[in-house]
This record gives structure tokens, C-alpha cells and sequence, in this order.
């Protein structure tokens, strides 16, 4: 039965939302990783038994990764996957956090090979390709703190009324996924959350790069010497004249499509289920969305790479797919 489920998981990319190659990358990189610090973990304590005494795992590593995509992608229960790969809820909840973490820690992939783990290593990749990097600041729904606690309001986000985390998203021009950001309580600002993650210095010290903002990013212009582009104050509030409505308009519309890659791929993280509203614990979400992130990316620029080859099968019409084409080159 659990050679038919892991079989069925990699077989469909709609269950994990990656192709077979890039799940057989994860088994190969990670499998190792996992091993060693699983053996750390056991050789910290003072043990009773022999190394290798003792039960062996019902759970192998192939299907603790296997159970942590499909939960990450559509937000599983976990006693669902425990019925799946006929094992407790208790070591699909085990798997998972130890799973996520070493997914998170990959990073973002924008090549075989080439991983952006930092904002300094994103900085220093779109000064060296040239490209224009995109930022936007998105809230994920989380559970509302239980009462008594002092920091119960820090999570309700001015903006949506709601209780919320927030990260910020940084992409290429392409859309393409570059990083994500730690979270913060929902009430914190995106430009606050900015320069928290010392963005301003990095653009101030580091290689010309031009960052694509909104309005909730205004005043980073100024400190950063204009490398922050966002959209035109409004210099008249009241009886402007026609020619320069005409003309804002025309100024907001044009950054608007400029940026708009960065909606996209936020909308690419919202699609897994377990960014859509985080119901598990607020002190694992950080994981959660890097995780993501860096499997979004990874299938992106697998996809790519296909692509180049004539291998890639895509449904879209022929019209849509040499639209895609020319933006991902």
C-alpha cells in the first residue's frame, strides 16, 4: 500500500505540484543531510543501546519528504497522510518538522546548481545579470493567540483587520522567485519590515540594482539614492488640472504593469494550501514559506531548463506559450 502511495505522489505533479526529476533532486540532496543529523541528534544523549540497535523506521526518508510536499502543497491533515503511509499522526507530524526546515534552508534556485539563500546573495546576483528586482509585502492568515497573552494584538494587520503574518516577496522582472523573507507579526509595515531586513544598506553598499516597490515602500527612494522605484507622489490634492491627472495616471499605470511579475508570484506561494491560511503553529510558518518558496523556484527553473531543451510539454495555447517564452528569456 505504501509503494502504491509513493508511487501515485510522484507519478501526478498536481499532488505535490513537482515534477518526478525535481522530487528525485530533493531524495538526493537532502536524503544524506537528514541521515547525518538524525545521527547527531541520537549521539548528543547518552544512549542505552548499540548504534543501529533498536526499531527501524517504518517511514523512510523518501516518504517523510513525499508526506511534507503533499502537506505543503494542499495542506493535508495529517492523520490523512498517516492513513496514506499506514503510520501513526504522530511521526507524519515528526516527519514534517524535520522536513521543512531542511527545505527552507535550500533556498532559492535560479540555476542548476545556483542557490540564493540571503538578501545579500539576491542583491549581488541582480547587480552582476542586470536585471530589476520587484518587491511586495503579502499577509498570510494565521490563528488568533490565546487570550491573556500581551502579544495577542501584535498580530492583527492594520490593513486587513485580520490576525496575520506577513513576508516579503522579492522576484526578478521574469516573476521568477528570488527570496523570501522571514515573518513578521501582521501589524509590522512593509517598509518597516524593509529595512528590519537591512535592505536599505545592502542597496546603499552593494552593486546598482533597481527594486520595483508600491506605495507602502515611499521613502526608500530617498535613502537609497533612488535604487527603490515606486509610484508618483501626487503633487496636487485638490483642483489639479486635467494634463497632469492625464499624466499621473499614464505614471501609476506604467509601474504598475512594470511590478505587477511580483503579484504573480506571490499568487504562484498563495496557490499551496498551507500559505493560503497557516493553521498550525505561528512559530513554524518562517519555514513554511521559505519552503515553498524554494520548491516554487526550483520547478521554475527546472521548467526552464526543459524548455530550452524542447522537452517541456506545456498546456498553454501556442499564443500564451511563446508569450511565456519571451518573458522567461
Amino acid at each position: 500500500m505504501v509503494t502504491v502511495t509513493r508511487a501515485a505522489i510522484v507519478s501526478s505533479r498536481r499532488i505535490t505540484g513537482l515534477s518526478a526529476d525535481v522530487i528525485a533532486e530533493h531524495v538526493a540532496d537532502l536524503g544524506l543531510l537528514w541521515h547525518e543529523r538524525h545521527q547527531a541528534k541520537l549521539l548528543s544523549r547518552t544512549r542505552q543501546r548499540a548504534v543501529g540497535a533498536g526499531a527501524k523506521h517504518r517511514l523512510v526518508f523518501v516518504d517523510r519528504l513525499l508526506a511534507a510536499l503533499v502537506h505543503l502543497c494542499h495542506a493535508a491533515p495529517h492523520d490523512v497522510l498517516a492513513c496514506w503511509f499506514e503510520v501513526a499522526c504522530s511521526t507524519i507530524t515528526r516527519a514534517v518538522g524535520e522536513v521543512q526546515p531542511l527545505l527552507a534552508e535550500r533556498g532559492c534556485t535560479v540555476s542548476p546548481g545556483v542557490r540564493l539563500r540571503t538578501l545579500v546573495e539576491v542583491v549581488d546576483h541582480l547587480g552582476a545579470s542586470g536585471q530589476t528586482g520587484i518587491i511586495d509585502g503579502t499577509g498570510i492568515r494565521v490563528r488568533r493567540p490565546a487570550a491573556g497573552r500581551k502579544d495577542r494584538d501584535v498580530f492583527i494587520s492594520g490593513k486587513n483587520k485580520q490576525n496575520a503574518v506577513r513576508t516579503m516577496a522579492l522576484t526578478d522582472q521574469n516573476g521568477r522567485m528570488l527570496f523570501c523573507s522571514p515573518t513578521r507579526p501582521g501589524s509590522c509595515a512593509d517598509i518597516t519590515h524593509a529595512r528590519q531586513l537591512d535592505l536599505v544598506k545592502l542597496l546603499v553598499d552593494g552593486p546598482a540594482v533597481e527594486i520595483l516597490a508600491d506605495a507602502g515602500y515611499q521613502g526608500l527612494a530617498a535613502q537609497t539614492s533612488g535604487r527603490v522605484v515606486t509610484p508618483p507622489h501626487r503633487k496636487f490634492r485638490k483642483n489639479a488640472p486635467d494634463q497632469y491627472e492625464e499624466m499621473h495616471e499614464r505614471q501609476r499605470k506604467a509601474h504598475s504593469s512594470r511590478r505587477i511579475r511580483v503579484e504573480h508570484g506571490i499568487a504562484r506561494l498563495k496557490n499551496r494550501r498551507a500559505l493560503a491560511r497557516h493553521l498550525g503553529r505561528r512559530e513554524h510558518i518562517s519555514d513554511s514559506v521559505q519552503a515553498v518558496a524554494g520548491l516554487l523556484s526550483q520547478q521554475q527553473a527546472a521548467d526552464l531548463a526543459s524548455d530550452d531543451r524542447g522537452e517541456h510539454r506545456s498546456r498553454r495555447s501556442p499564443r500564451r506559450l511563446t508569450a511565456y517564452r519571451a518573458r522567461a528569456r
